[in-house]
């Protein structure tokens, strides 16, 4: 806008000083010439009364000799005088004869074009009717005597105009782009998600109206995630007495592998809910390392989930497989997150595929990312790309699509991604790609970070017959 405001000024001031400047130089050069032709009249009417006195040569000579100044140069015209009755010229003539000839027979004066300039013609009666010519020669540098400097001091106040108007042209366009910068850069901060970001409301009245809304937005923004962090820690809250009664309950089921899941499992809701309520009431995002070393082994991780869900996979007798555990594997993802991933994912295989359906989990730990595959042997996802988009889910009844989204937002958070595909079991598979390197630059949906993709390599299928916990 800046830039496209200065042109337009140069563009508009340069047509204005042409329209203005030409003209004008025209107009001094007219009145420089109609300066040097009335100069040159009044030397001709000096020489006119000598003339209609007397004719005698050595009189006109210092009459013309007193007329001519400067480079002008006076000479005289008589047709007859003396006793031979012949003509007589006095001074240097430069006008043809035939001009000289045309003045005596129409009686007016007039110009003609000489060499180095012009001549002035002028007719004068004499006492015996006959008519004299005075000629007065008008050098070129008479007519254009101060021409050259009014058309210098017309340019100089021309481009004086152009670099003024585009000054002022350039300092607006700055008072009106610097705002809409500003807000431009307010909007990326708040998309960023800096809700603090505000705009200083100033510059023309459309910018300062757009400020002032802007801001208002941003407060409304705050204040609609304050009260969605509220609703969901009170919800959660909620929570708390129930899960109470079924800790109670379960504490007097007594011994034995049902029992000691149920605890477990009341267990693990708490600590859910508590992370939820901590969560909800903090504004910075969980997913995000705090630090060198923050994070979780991913390993360590899917041991645990996979240990507590290889017992209701005894119940129902599904096969399960882990490969790629059996070292460390560090995450810039916390491990409840992680925790939370799996869990949705590995709830989903049980909710969603018959019982008795084969299942596994695989860690590849690379340079530069983490993969973690979670398939099984199911009849799979008709339309994956909408099970990923949150609140949709697989389509089928009890799906919301929250658990995948969960996953995604993980995966985000490190600049990965997660892709839904058909796995060797013959059912679904699920890849979440957590990056190493790219943990400060979340990622859209869709994109495959910023890192070399290496062909992930399939295993062997090799199951873990029906185990319980120890």
């Amino acid at each position: 806008m800046r830039w496209a405001l200065v042109k337009v000024s140069l563009a508009v001031t340069a047509m204005v000083v042409v329209a203005f400047a030409v003209p004008l130089g025209l107009v001094i050069r007219e009145m420089a010439r109609d300066r040097a032709f009335s100069n040159a009249e009044r030397e001709a009417a000096a020489v006119a009364p000598a003339l209609s006195i007397t004719t005698d040569r050595a009189q006109l000579e210092r009459v013309v000799a007193a007329a001519g100044s400067g480079d002008a140069g006076v000479a005289v015209h008589i047709p007859a005088a003396g006793e031979a009755g012949g003509p007589v010229d006095i001074g240097r003539q430069r006008a043809a004869d035939q001009d000289v000839a045309a003045v005596r027979r129409l009686g007016r004066a007039s110009t003609s074009e000489v060499p180095g300039g012009s001549t002035l013609l002028q007719p004068v009666a004499l006492s015996s009717g006959e008519i004299a010519v005075v000629e007065v020669f008008v050098p070129e540098s008479e007519v254009t005597n101060g021409v050259d400097t009014a058309w210098a001091v017309l340019a100089a106040v021309g481009a004086a105009l152009v670099v003024g108007s585009v000054a002022v042209a350039d300092r607006l366009g700055v008072r009106m782009v610097r705002p809409a910068q500003r807000l431009a850069e307010g909007a990326h901060d708040l998309g960023e998600g800096r809700l603090g970001a505000r705009v200083r409301e100033e510059g023309p009245t459309e910018l300062r109206l757009a400020a002032v809304a802007f801001n208002s937005m941003a407060d409304q923004v705050v204040q609609l995630l304050a009260n969605e962090r509220e609703l969901a820690a009170d919800l959660s809250h909620r929570l708390r007495t129930p899960l109470t009664v079924l800790r109670l309950n379960a504490a007097s089921l007594g011994d034995g592998p049902a029992a000691e899941q149920t605890r477990s499992a009341v267990e693990q809701l708490e600590r859910e809910v508590d992370t939820i309520i901590r969560t909800a009431r903090d504004a910075k995002p969980q997913t995000a390392a705090a630090g060198p070393g923050a994070g979780c082994d991913a390993a360590e991780v899917v041991r645990e989930r996979m240990g507590f869900w290889s017992a209701l996979a005894e119940d129902e007798g599904r096969t399960w497989r882990v490969a790629g555990t059996d070292r460390p594997v560090r995450i810039p993802v916390a491990r409840a997150d992680l925790a939370a991933a799996l869990d949705a994912l590995l709830g989903n295989v049980f909710r969603h595929t018959p019982e008795g359906t084969a299942f596994a989990v695989d860690v590849h730990n690379g340079e530069d990312a983490v993969i973690v595959l979670v398939s099984d042997a199911g009849p799979g996802i008709p339309d994956p790309a909408a099970a990923i988009a949150r609140g949709r889910g697989s389509g089928s009844d009890g799906s919301t699509g929250l658990g995948l989204d969960i996953v995604r937002r993980l995966a985000e958070s490190t600049g990965g991604d997660v892709r839904i595909g058909s796995s060797v079991l013959g059912g679904t598979e699920v890849r979440i790609w957590i990056q190493l390197d790219g943990r400060a630059a979340p990622v859209r949906r869709g994109h495959r970070g910023a890192v070399r993709r290496r062909r992930t390599p399939r295993l062997g299928v090799s199951f873990n017959r029906p185990r319980s916990l120890p």
